[in-house]
């Protein structure tokens, strides 16, 4: 099946024009076709249809082959034009070719017709559809490059191989600030503060981009007039090939973000802060270390070079040193002034926050300037510290710079002033909750040494004694590891040793001869009525041990209660040691005292039977260093 083809024939011979047709139909063609011979004619008939290809004479009376080429190729430029002549030279073949001609063939050698027709409509096909490709893309670049240059909330723009920028959109004009002909052919270095620009950063961001393909980073870039803005940045590198051609550089000002993360960043940490102070002051009452919490957490957090509190003395009515941080120098604790006394007084008796912009001015000086001196301080606040309706103290706090607080960090600075005057107060109850337990706890002990004393005067045969064997039980249980408290609770014990004998009447107690059976049954009850009249005492439960128990025996043979070995609280068993050496190495009305090496032989003997071997070795070692009484 022939292939149609539509052809415009320049020819002023008819008999020409029917061998070329002839040729064309010979070559598989079914040609349709129009002959003209005038300018005007080829002209018209170019307007009045398309055409697959022109075929023109080369030499004409009225028209010159050469002048139809340049009048087709003025009207479609993309229309294959085949010169076919009987006489053209080599020269004038380039020439043609030269103007827009695709072949040229002999009118000897018409059999190539119909394949260099063949030839230029595949190959006026193939340009058409690249021409069709080039102008989409075109279009697509016009588009794109609309779309970019519009786009105002990216700065989007080109950078070449090293940096230059070489085109710069309304975005990039409006969050950086320099329009296209000020900043094109500059580097990207322009947008970087200076000295990221020292490090070298653009460069290696650069160089990251061009070796990845992409690179993307969040970080500080430069506007035309100096300010700075967080930018998140996307660079990507264009290759053709192996070879780099062009960056592509986004950028988006997203410096609001940046400050809500770090305003949230900023308050959780200051609620941490907060918090720490809140575990101070539960499990802290030492108020050194709960200030030195506080003091950390207002300089770190406030961002400020130093801070200290003083703290008001009720009996003087002075503000008084407590604790600092950040001072060059330790004169700082040297600070005492009076309510109302400068601008700290004043914070204090006023109860309301001072600030002083500039310390330097002549207004601006406080009284103690002379113990802030070469420290620079510019900036400076006094917060009272209020707690339960009581001034406590101010809360100082010093910048080497001017401060331009928002109201973000005036109300933590509030909030650490709350929690600063709790942890004070707390404090203060601690202490004076101590002091009572001190004085209660001393009136305590004298009310024992009280009755102890009261003993040893009814009973004069062992006045001393008491006191003795006292100190030598503490001496010997703390050799024997015992704590403080224990060694308190003991001290009590051996005070109290004998204290039931105050229900022993005198007849039995203060009787000179031997005790009948009668009487030492009841001089055997002086423990139980020990126990019964000081187990009820809350304050002395703990200290039962050895009015209860010190007649107790190893060997179970002791009472009140027969207890043996281990049973017997071991305070007990160390009594008990010390109370028999201080009877036989004392003298009575009824004996001269042993000597000691004898008491040393007779509690051996009885090691084992009346003492715990253990207590009784640590005794004699207690004695060979020369330690223990009497």
């Amino acid at each position: 099946m022939s292939t149609l083809l539509h052809v415009l024939i320049v020819e002023d011979s008819e008999d020409d024009t029917f061998l070329l047709v002839r040729q064309l139909r010979q070559g598989g063609y079914d040609p349709v076709y129009e002959r003209v011979e005038a300018p005007a004619a080829l002209e018209q008939a170019l307007a009045r249809q398309t055409w697959d290809i022109v075929i023109s004479d080369y030499a004409m009376p009225r028209f010159s082959g050469l002048d139809a080429l340049k009048l087709v190729k003025q009207k479609t430029p993309q229309l294959p034009f085949i010169l076919v002549s009987g006489t053209i030279g080599e020269d004038t073949a380039v020439a043609a070719m030269r103007a827009g001609a695709q072949d040229y063939i002999m009118k000897s050698n018409l059999t190539r017709l119909a394949p260099a027709v063949e030839r230029e409509l595949t190959e006026a096909q193939v340009r058409r559809a690249r021409q069709q490709a080039e102008e989409e893309l075109r279009r697509s670049d016009e588009r794109f490059r609309l779309t970019v240059e519009g786009i105002r909330d990216y700065a989007i723009f080109m950078l070449d191989p090293e940096g230059h920028v070489i085109n710069w959109n309304i975005g990039a004009e409006r969050i950086f600030g320099y329009r296209a002909v000020e900043i094109i052919g500059q580097h990207v270095a322009s947008f970087y503060p200076h000295e990221d620009m020292a490090r070298g950063k653009p460069e290696q961001e650069l160089e990251r981009a061009a070796r990845e393909g992409r690179f993307e980073v969040e970080g500080w870039r430069r506007r035309r007039d100096g300010t700075q803005f967080w930018a998140d940045v996307v660079v990507t590198a264009l290759h053709e090939g192996e070879n780099l051609r062009a960056f592509v550089e986004v950028a988006r000002d997203v410096t609001e973000r940046k400050q809500a993360q770090e305003e949230i960043k900023r308050q959780v940490e200051r609620l941490g802060a907060l918090r720490a102070i809140e575990t101070a002051i539960s499990s802290s009452l030492d108020l050194r270390v709960t200030l030195s919490i506080i003091l950390d957490q207002v300089t770190a957090q406030l961002q400020v070079d130093a801070a200290d509190v003083l703290l008001l003395n009720r009996s003087s009515q002075v503000l008084e040193y407590a604790a600092s941080r950040g001072f060059r120098s330790n004169a700082i604790a040297r600070s005492r002034l009076r309510l109302g006394e400068g601008h700290t007084g004043r914070a204090a008796l006023e109860r309301q926050l001072v600030s002083i912009a500039d310390l330097t001015a002549p207004n601006g000086q406080l009284l103690r300037h002379d113990l802030l001196a070469g420290e620079d301080f510019i900036s400076y606040y006094a917060a009272p510290l209020v707690a339960k309706g009581q001034i406590k103290g101010v809360l100082e706090i010093f910048h080497r710079a001017a401060l331009n607080p928002d109201q973000g960090w005036l109300d933590f600075l509030n909030a650490l002033v709350g929690q600063a005057a709790i942890a004070i107060d707390n404090a203060s109850l601690f202490d004076e909750l101590q002091r009572s337990n001190l004085e209660l706890m001393l009136a305590y002990n004298a009310t024992i040494e009280g009755w102890s004393r009261a003993l040893d005067l009814r009973d004069r045969e062992t006045e001393g004694h008491t006191q003795r064997v006292t100190e030598m039980a503490t001496d010997l249980a703390r050799r024997m590891n015992f704590g403080e408290e224990a060694l308190t609770h003991l001290r009590r014990g051996a005070l109290l040793h004998d204290i039931g004998k105050m229900g022993i009447p005198d007849r039995i107690l203060l009787k000179p001869g031997r005790l009948n059976t009668e009487e030492w049954d009841i001089m055997r009850r002086h423990p139980i009525y020990a126990y019964e009249w000081l187990s009820p005492i809350t304050f002395l439960a703990p200290s039962l041990d050895i009015p209860y128990c010190h007649h107790e025996k190893w060997n179970g043979g002791g009472y009140p209660r027969g207890l043996r070995a281990e049973e017997i609280p071991l305070a007990a068993r160390i009594f008990s040691v010390v109370d028999v050496w201080d009877a036989l190495t004392s003298d009575r009305p009824y004996r001269r005292a042993w000597p000691k090496e004898q008491v040393k032989r007779y509690l051996r003997e009885q090691t084992g039977t009346q003492f715990d071997r253990r207590v009784l070795d640590a005794f004699m070692d207690m004695k060979l260093d020369g330690n223990g009484h009497h």
